[in-house]
């Protein structure tokens, strides 16, 4: 079949060189900045750095409806930091008003469902209280809590921490609605508070902090002249996907030693973390190990082991929940592994067998996933097809991987794209190489479809400009841009195999 390629393969291959290129260059990550995370700095810290920006970044973004985010009950977290924080600036009162008639509407009603972000059973009682607290200094009357969240989990956290317990790493990340002057104990500020500058922020604020953790506030608002990401630096998290991904994919790419030797070096007995400040996690971890055995430097995933549960592996210990798209990773850093020839390797060919019955086993009635990472079917639907079409075992996992692939040709939208909230360049990706893996079936026509839709992709450099919405999981919704990027060449790349 012939498609008029709008890009070829040596265009792709230049991109992704130039991709590769940029993580050297900027090791903080390519990342959009959060509202949520803003507004926190602009609260906390008004005399750090970038406060006007921050402020105008703010105003700038508020949604005509007065909210801030994403779609639906992903507004909610954003809306509550955004507001809060503008009512203490005099040239946000408008703003201010406006989000608070958003928020009333929302908390007073049945309001949009909460979706299940970190921390926002302790986020969104916390907000709630501060943005009260300033309407009633001015005699106003407060707003509700959401009737999923009634905030006894953020009692019961701060009355654990003031009587001294040290908090779990993975606490750090929310420490700005943690903190303060109740006694609580905490590690000794020597970077990145739980990776985050809002947290960060709260730290320095209680506590006077150290150098590295100043410094390191300064830099985060340098970082996008002002505004933050809740995330900063991503350096272990960006490198892991943008390789694994193009290397899934065949793209000729070559990437500098030395950021390989990094990569491998930061894999500890426990994993590694996404990036400093942030817990050690099985998804870091098992992304970079198959990013490492596809560049030939391949090793034992005996890290992951700290993760595992009964039934499957957890994304840290303690985890509030579950994900699909963790454990696929893990399916496919041991299938990696194993296919070096270890010489005792039953343990890992039984977590291989173990985790694609339970991967299937969690598939939606239509086909597809959903993951506690991303707001995306089609993320957590490629996340575990690709690992089950490629290391699966048993015809559970053919039958999945057959399901997945119906799912997204019935999905597709009219002009070839795919999309949960709109057609996006990201989802798109996700959805032609869940197409391009299947061997018995060719669903050539989709994915031609599929293949115009991106081609402008590469030449208007679409992710890059603000073509996407932020659709990955953190305190807000946010974009990792080469992360994105490295999807879309991908699925590219793989396209164009096909009909050469």
């Amino acid at each position: 079949m012939t498609v008029e390629a709008c890009t070829t393969p040596a265009d792709v291959a230049a991109a992704a060189s130039e991709l590769v290129a940029g993580l050297a260059r900027d090791p903080w990550g390519s990342v959009r900045p959060s509202a949520y995370e803003t507004g926190r700095l602009v609260a906390l810290a008004p005399w750090l750095e970038g406060h006007r920006q921050r402020v105008e970044h703010l105003l700038e973004t508020q949604r005509p409806d007065g909210g801030w985010g994403g779609p639906g009950g992903y507004a909610l977290v954003p809306t509550l930091s955004a507001t809060d924080a503008l009512l203490a600036v005099p040239s946000g009162a408008p703003a201010a008003e406006r989000g608070l008639s958003a928020l009333a509407g929302w908390l007073r009603g049945r309001g949009p469902a909460i979706p299940d972000m970190p921390a926002v059973e302790l986020i969104v009682p916390a907000l709630t209280a501060s943005v009260n607290e300033r309407l009633e200094r001015a005699g106003r009357t407060g707003l509700p809590l959401p009737s999923a969240i009634d905030g006894a989990k953020l009692g019961r956290v701060r009355a654990a921490l003031a009587s001294g317990v040290t908090p779990p790493r993975k606490l750090l990340h929310a420490w700005e609605v943690l903190g303060g002057p109740h006694g609580a104990a905490a590690p000794v500020a020597d970077g990145p508070v739980g990776g985050s500058p809002a947290a960060t922020a709260a730290w320095l604020r209680d506590n006077g902090g150290t150098e590295p953790a100043w410094r390191y506030l300064e830099q985060a608002a340098r970082f996008q002249d002002g505004p933050v990401p809740c995330a900063a630096p991503i350096t272990v998290f960006e490198r892991a996907w943008v390789f694994s991904w193009l290397a899934e994919a065949g793209i000729p790419v070559t990437v500098p030693d030395g950021l390989l030797r990094d990569l491998d070096a930061a894999v500890g007995e426990d994993g590694v973390a996404a990036g400093p400040g942030l817990p050690r996690d099985a998804d870091t971890t098992a992304v970079a190990l198959s990013a490492l055995a596809q560049f030939g430097m391949p090793r034992e995933p005996a890290s992951l082991w700290a993760y595992e549960l009964p039934t499957h592996f957890c994304t840290w210990q303690g985890e509030d929940g579950r994900s699909v798209s963790v454990n696929a990773h893990v399916l496919e850093a041991f299938g990696h592994y194993l296919d070096t020839g270890p010489r005792d390797a039953e343990r890992y060919r039984a977590a291989v067998r173990r985790l694609s019955h339970w991967l299937a086993a969690r598939q939606e009635p239509d086909g597809s996933w959903a993951d506690r990472w991303h707001a995306s079917p089609f993320y957590a639907t490629a996340c575990c097809a690709l690992a089950l079409a490629r290391f699966g075992q048993g015809e559970e996992a053919a039958t999945a991987v057959r399901r997945a692939a119906e799912w997204v040709l019935s999905s597709q939208r009219p002009d070839g794209s795919w999309g949960l909230w709109r057609a996006s360049d990201e989802e798109t990706a996700y959805a032609m190489r869940i197409l391009l893996t299947i061997t018995d079936v060719r669903p050539e026509g989709a994915i031609a479809r599929g293949y115009q839709y991106l081609s402008r992709a590469i030449r208007s450099d679409s992710i890059n400009g603000s073509g996407d919405l932020p659709m990955w999981h953190d305190k807000d919704l946010y974009l990792p841009l080469a992360i994105v990027r490295a999807a879309v060449l991908a699925a590219q790349h793989q396209a164009q195999r096909l009909f050469s």
